[in-house]
């Protein structure tokens, strides 16, 4: 009996361990995946790095926290298909909240906010726009603010949802400003949270930046490259390893069987926001706006390659979000002091309490 019952204790330890969710092994894989990179061989100062991963085109092969939809419809004269969480409340309120994400970000990089948004009672959307994620990658496509705000207006049309709130983060946030100011009637309330966009970087003399270039670049992307990046803008300087599922998710897209149509969709995408500012139009913003800022964000897109002089006045979004806050009719601020570009993850919990209660506020 002894034997028999530590054969069934054995089974069921292992079927515990088939049931952990793709989301949480990934988790797991990327934080030993942290620790090992940050250790060295006896007598060395860091290992040789490890095999990155590699997932599909549409990001096959990485898990996100919710079933994924997808919106299959015709645009720019070929068929497309943009991903999309819709999550419904148990108790709902009766309000819908869409959630846009940013450049180097997706649906799933919004796990917090909707967990929370819909324990509030909140139904959330949050679509991949095409180019991005686990959507289409077309070789061929006029990217501009413009249409991908007809992208999701129409996504949201088929869906039924009426009246949102769009909250957009970094890139997503120039996109929720665009849309605002198309379909000004058709939204409840507009949050930027650390929008790119509030200064115009080639105004500024930032240098012409070519299509090729911005390629060239985005071939070059590796997992060591993004950490770096994003510990130095998004973080503020601190690295958590909670933070690897979404450097895993990145460079496994930039690094997969088709990363040569994921990077030159994503220089596509690059001049796009370098060369669509949205910063002359914001006093016709017409819509309630909640601006949310991390004090020590940094981020200007392609400021490397700025010459120096120029590159030290970009990307000061203590003095641009209260620039913006004063030129967007009735906008309200919120700061976060210790913050960088994605206060959503740095501090989710305290992100999602200012969030909430800003949405609320009549």
């Amino acid at each position: 009996m002894p034997d028999l019952r530590r054969r069934r204790g054995a089974s069921r330890r292992s079927q515990i361990r088939h049931r952990r969710s793709p989301m949480l092994r990934s988790i797991l894989a990327s934080a030993l995946a942290a620790v090992l990179l940050s250790l060295g061989p006896p007598g060395s100062a860091r290992a040789e790095p490890l095999p990155q991963p590699a997932y599909g085109p549409e990001l096959e092969g990485f898990a996100y926290p919710f079933p994924v939809a997808r919106f299959q419809f015709t645009s720019q004269r070929q068929p497309l298909q943009m991903a999309y969480l819709d999550i419904h409340p148990a108790t709902p309120n009766g309000r819908t909240a869409v959630l846009l994400h940013g450049k180097n970000f997706c649906a799933a990089t919004w796990e917090s906010q909707i967990r929370a948004l819909s324990d509030a009672g909140y139904r959330v959307v949050a679509p991949d726009q095409i180019g991005f994620c686990k959507s289409s990658k077309p070789a061929a496509y006029q990217f501009t603010f413009r249409q991908l705000a007809e992208n999701t207006h129409a996504l949201l049309g088929m869906l039924g949802v009426e009246r949102p709130i769009l909250v957009g983060h970094s890139t997503g946030g120039m996109l929720a400003a665009h849309y605002a100011l198309l379909y000004p009637k058709e939204v409840g309330q507009l949050v930027l949270v650390n929008p790119v966009g509030l200064e115009d970087w080639s105004a500024k003399g930032l240098p012409p930046i070519a299509l090729d270039q911005w390629y060239r670049r985005e071939l070059k992307t590796s997992a060591q490259s993004i950490r770096a990046y994003e510990t130095a803008t998004y973080y503020a300087g601190t690295w958590e390893p909670r933070y690897e599922p979404w450097v895993d998710m990145l460079a496994g897209l930039n690094n997969g069987p088709g990363k040569e149509a994921v990077a030159w969709d994503s220089a596509l995408l690059y001049d796009m926001i370098v060369t669509q500012p949205v910063v002359y139009r914001f006093p016709q913003i017409a819509v309630p706006t909640l601006l949310m800022i991390g004090q020590k964000d940094n981020t200007a897109i392609g400021k490397d390659l700025a010459p120096p002089e120029v590159r030290a006045s970009l990307g000061n979004y203590p003095e641009l979000g209260k620039a913006a806050a004063r030129v967007i009719p009735g906008a309200r601020l919120v700061e976060f002091p210790n913050l960088g570009h994605a206060p959503q993850m740095s501090d989710p919990e305290g992100f999602n309490r200012a969030l909430i209660a800003g949405i609320s506020a009549p």
